[in-house]
């Protein structure tokens, strides 16, 4: 068997030279989320309840647009894709049945990312359970099974759906997570961690609702990975890896008291029911309860409304046709009542609530229910079947195991489930950047920290100045990769997701293609990202039909990295640095009796050839369709904030890379390593180095030893630039200065202000 193309070696990466992999990623794509026949982004309502009758094929892009995209990744540093697919685009049609459409063409995706020497593991992806409830992820036979009617959704407020909102211009920014708080999710996590603990009623085909959808669902992953085996160059070589599920949550399993806002629930956001209210709402009683919206210090009562269903039920009506997708409810199991009813919860006759605390222990020990005991219990028994299903078919796969968001990861060191292909995979988003949609380069909060009870009061966890403001996101994302070694064992660390929104200030950056705080935001986050010791990220999110209008389509975010509104970044500052006969290279001898040893010096003579102009009139355009954006909406493009996400990273190191980072105000990279043996020939330390930052008439390399080479390769499919150092063994560093200017203006403006990193360096994070 031939070896891996990657493998995992205690908490490093490791490619087939047994350099260490340090991997830049991006989630591939937004709009797989919804279908492409009809083609549904979720401010579209036609059709929309027709989900056994759609099709995917298409997502992420075609085939015949596939190379326009993945040579841009290329060319903007990426080597890892985490690809994006649901559920529902494989199972969409009922039961069972399988899109082997689907399948084919993501194949032929997969076969085309291969070309382009990506990495790629796959996420099984959902948001607050599926399209139906208001997000993405299972197919809407899902919702019919567990007894729900998701046409009575909006006037229940079981799910806020940006799809069935009367204006969808106005659909309130981010107010999709809150689902998660609401019936519809509430009752469809419960049943699929959970369901034989809660619900030992609901039995549908013989089994508990809990096995039911989780054998769906994992049967469906299984399925894809079966026919990625069966296509015979893929295994290993293009797809590495499978993630578990994208933010799995507890559903009500914990809540202390139904009748109360649990404490831990950080997230409230327009009208915001107890879990009673939203089982009383789903039943169709009105209800009172307080309406929320988010300020910078987090959520705040706004005041009260009433929500009236007008005695309309979310659940099924007792005449359901249950015989529709073919399976066989057991009698036990009414339709027309709720399912915490039929359990003994509450008595619908007087609206009593009988049993508050239903959810607060585990019924078989008596144990009290935290977050941290559903992690270990339920989550873990689910990842065990999905990761024995994969690795069933693919017995080396990486698993990417993603316990719930910014929760105390599950108890495995020491464990069978220590296992040493397993990757830590968290998520961080920055909250208060998130929810506002504006950067604030004055303040911010050590979220990670108040969620650990780190301060006596939410106060002290106020971080001023933006220098306090990048350590203390570094300082999150440090103590989040601690907390996985402590809990879950020496495994490699990768945020599958990090990213920030572009429609800051209500899409300023749109009316005058100024994108400073975004560039700042994300200068800010990669900072976080090179400095707390991680494996590697997948920044969210690449969309490939993004516009200024309506985002990435998808319930009013707006994370692309890329948009057809905007202008790619420049391949390099000018057209006459580029060369591809040419190379900078260093005069430096591995020998070290050289006088010329650990000497470097650019070699400048880069003269124009036609490949430069051919190289450069084929870049791939801007976009594959015209932006149908209105002028008013933004009509200035700018670059996107391409300058911080386009950055310099180690690829493969020789040893273990014990820092690196790029600061971009006074453009210069820094990498430091530790290796126990020299760079052999064929296998030099290798750097990505970006040419609109580092052009190579305009850069200086400073090296501890060894020698160096700068090039434009055409390896993999795309056109990139790479530093290859041959260094000596033992401790050495790397130091590459290449053009520092002002953001957005021309090439050779200097910065007058210390850079970022220096500042950093200087203070520590302050405390108010």
């Amino acid at each position: 068997m031939a070896p891996l193309r990657l493998r995992i070696e205690g908490r490093t990466f490791r490619d087939t030279k047994n350099r260490e992999v340090t991997l830049r990623g991006i989630n591939l794509a937004g709009d797989a989320k919804f279908p492409t026949n009809p083609n549904l982004p979720s401010h579209k309502s036609d059709h929309f309840y027709d989900g056994d009758n759609v099709s995917f094929v298409g997502r992420p892009f075609s085939p015949d647009e596939a190379h326009t995209h993945f040579s841009r990744l290329k060319r903007w540093g990426y080597t890892l894709i985490r690809y994006v697919f649901t559920w529902e685009a494989i199972e969409h049609a009922g039961p069972g049945k399988y899109d082997e459409e689907w399948v084919q063409h993501t194949i032929q995706i997969l076969r085309l990312a291969k070309d382009y020497g990506f990495y790629v593991f796959m996420d099984p992806h959902q948001d607050v359970w599926s399209r139906f409830t208001g997000g993405s992820g299972a197919p809407m036979w899902t919702i019919y099974a567990v007894g729900l009617n998701p046409r009575a959704f909006p006037i229940t407020e079981a799910a806020w759906v940006h799809n069935t909102y009367p204006d969808p211009a106005e659909y309130p920014k981010m107010i999709w997570a809150t689902n998660y708080t609401r019936l519809a999710c509430q009752v469809i996590f419960t049943l699929f961690f959970a369901g034989k603990a809660f619900a030992p009623k609901a039995i549908i085909d013989g089994k508990n609702i809990q096995d039911y959808l989780q054998d769906h669902f994992v049967s469906a992953c299984s399925q894809l990975a079966l026919r990625i085996k069966e296509s015979g160059d893929l295994e290993n070589d293009v797809v590495i890896g499978w993630e578990s599920i994208n933010e799995p949550n507890r559903g009500l399993v914990g809540f202390q008291d139904l009748s109360t806002i649990p404490s831990e629930q950080k997230l409230q956001k327009g009208p915001s029911p107890t879990a009673w209210q939203a089982i009383l709402l789903g039943s169709g009683r009105s209800c009172e309860m307080d309406t929320w919206e988010f300020g910078g210090l987090g959520p705040y009562k706004s005041g009260s409304t009433l929500v009236d269903p007008k005695g309309e039920m979310a659940w099924l009506p007792a005449d359901y046709d249950d015989s529709w997708y073919g399976w066989k409810r057991d009698p036990g199991w009414k339709l027309g009542e709720c399912i915490w009813a039929q359990h003994g919860l509450w008595e619908p006759s007087n609206d009593t609530l009988l049993k508050k605390d239903y959810f607060a222990k585990d019924p078989e020990s008596g144990h009290k229910i935290d977050y941290e005991y559903f992690t270990n219990k339920w989550f873990m028994a689910y990842y065990r079947k999905h990761r024995q299903a994969i690795t069933s078919v693919y017995p080396d796969s990486v698993m990417f195991c993603q316990p719930p968001v910014m929760e105390i990861p599950p108890s495995l060191k020491g464990t069978d489930d220590d296992d040493p292909n397993m990757v830590f995979s968290p998520h961080y988003y920055d909250g208060v950047t998130l929810m506002m949609k504006k950067w604030n380069r004055y303040w911010n909060v050590d979220v990670f920290g108040l969620l650990r009870g780190r301060y006596l009061s939410p106060a002290f966890a106020i971080k001023v100045g933006e220098t306090a403001i990048r350590n203390c996101f570094r300082d999150q994302l440090t103590a989040i990769r601690r907390e996985g070694i402590e809990y879950m064992g020496n495994h490699p660390c990768v945020f599958t997701e990090i990213g920030i929104p572009y429609d800051m200030d209500d899409k300023y950056a749109y009316k005058t293609g100024d994108y400073s705080s975004q560039s700042s935001a994300m200068d800010a986050n990669h900072f976080a990202l090179e400095g707390c010791g991680a494996n590697g990220y997948a920044l969210w999110v690449y969309v490939a039909m993004n516009n200024h209008e309506w985002g990435d389509l998808w319930n009013g975010e707006d994370l692309s990295i890329f948009s057809i509104d905007d202008k790619p970044l420049p391949l390099a500052p000018n057209v006459g640095s580029r060369s591809q006969k040419s190379a900078s290279t260093s005069t430096a001898s591995l020998d070290r009796s050289s006088p010329s040893y650990s000497e470097s010096r650019s070699n400048n003579n880069l003269p124009v050839s036609p490949r430069d102009l051919k190289q450069t009139l084929s870049t791939p355009s801007l976009s594959l369709q015209r932006s149908a954006t209105p002028a008013n909406i933004g009509s200035n493009p700018g670059y996107r904030a391409a300058e911080a996400y386009v950055r310099p990273s180690p690829n493969a190191t020789v040893g273990n890379v014990l820092s690196s980072g790029f600061d971009l105000r006074n453009c210069i990279f820094t990498l430091a390593l530790d290796c126990q043996n020299g760079a052999m020939e064929d296998a030099p330390t290798e750097v990505f180095l970006p040419e609109y930052h580092f052009p190579r008439d305009s850069l200086t390399t400073e090296v501890s030893s060894g020698k160096w080479t700068i090039s434009v390769d055409d390896a993999d499919g795309g056109t990139i630039q790479r530093l290859r150092w041959w260094h000596d063994g033992g401790k050495q560093s790397l130091k590459v200065q290449g053009v520092k200017r002002r953001l957005g203006t021309s090439l050779g403006q200097e910065e007058e202000a210390p850079g970022y990193l220096a500042q950093c360096r200087q203070s520590g994070c302050a405390v108010m």
